[in-house]
């Protein structure tokens, strides 16, 4: 069990961050391929069984594995968890929360209001940057530009699948395009706080906080009324994909 199936469902089902982790210092690279294979797992697990009970069950699977590596035992070999205890030891434990926040995604039921979905995302995306963050560099210290810079990458790529999520009752119940625009300006809010504080987040942590292609675009277009987030959204070209990254690589700039 290597990092090789790692990185194999990053590039297949996670681009971006699969592009990031190539930025990212080679010392950092095996702790991060292996936080995002794992967050791609668990974000599967509830969707694995139509019935409820036995999609909570197969993410308990997770919970239990990640509570397990954090009182010191080695998980059972594994394509993901094995080069996870590898790389993050005793430490995985702190990932179980990640799998805890997916709980309502087993039970299939719609955000009652905007507050819920950010809190949502607060729990997934938020707690994923922030432990890829933490791992680069990123103190205790910068965990509020970490969370606000999260809440703006994950209100996008939210919003980016909300016409899915909305078919599988797990967009918001009562869609409107006032909902549309509270989403992204609360999105867009998030990255300002993080560019105007970005200084103080070390330069090694830029990896983990890209946010990921054309993000303000999107926000902008949504609170002009000219993308209609639960109908469609257009989707990233490669050679938009290829650009962002790029300009990551090249100034190392997460901010915008």
């Amino acid at each position: 069990m290597t990092l090789e199936a790692c990185t194999e469902a990053l590039r297949q089902h996670d681009p971006d961050r699969f592009g990031a982790v190539l930025v990212a210092r080679p010392q950092d690279r095996p702790a991060l391929l292996t936080l995002y294979a794992l967050n791609l797992e668990i974000a599967r697990a509830p969707f694995q069984s139509n019935e409820p009970m036995l999609a909570e069950m197969r993410l308990q699977w997770w919970v239990d594995r990640l509570t397990e590596m954090g009182q010191g035992k080695a998980p059972p070999l594994h394509d993901v968890l094995t080069p996870l205890w590898e790389a993050w030891g005793q430490d995985a434990g702190a990932l179980e929360p990640l799998a805890e926040a997916r709980r309502r995604d087993c039970a299939r039921e719609p955000f009652a209001d905007v507050a819920e979905a950010v809190a949502y995302v607060d729990a997934t995306a938020g707690q994923l940057m922030w432990q890829a963050a933490r791992r680069c560099g990123a103190a205790e210290g910068h965990r509020e530009i970490v969370m606000a810079q999260a809440r703006g990458a994950g209100l996008a790529a939210w919003l980016r699948a909300l016409p899915q999520l909305q078919g599988m009752r797990l967009g918001l119940a009562q869609p409107s395009p006032e909902a549309a625009r509270e989403l992204a300006e609360i999105g867009r809010d998030g990255l300002r706080l993080a560019a105007r504080l970005h200084r103080k987040v070390p330069k090694t942590a830029a990896a983990a906080l890209y946010p990921g292609p054309r993000v303000p675009r999107l926000f902008s277009e949504i609170i002009a009324g000219r993308i209609d987030p639960f109908t469609e959204v257009p989707q990233l070209s490669a050679f938009q994909r290829r650009g962002s990254l790029a300009r990551l690589a090249l100034t190392g700039r997460w901010w915008r």
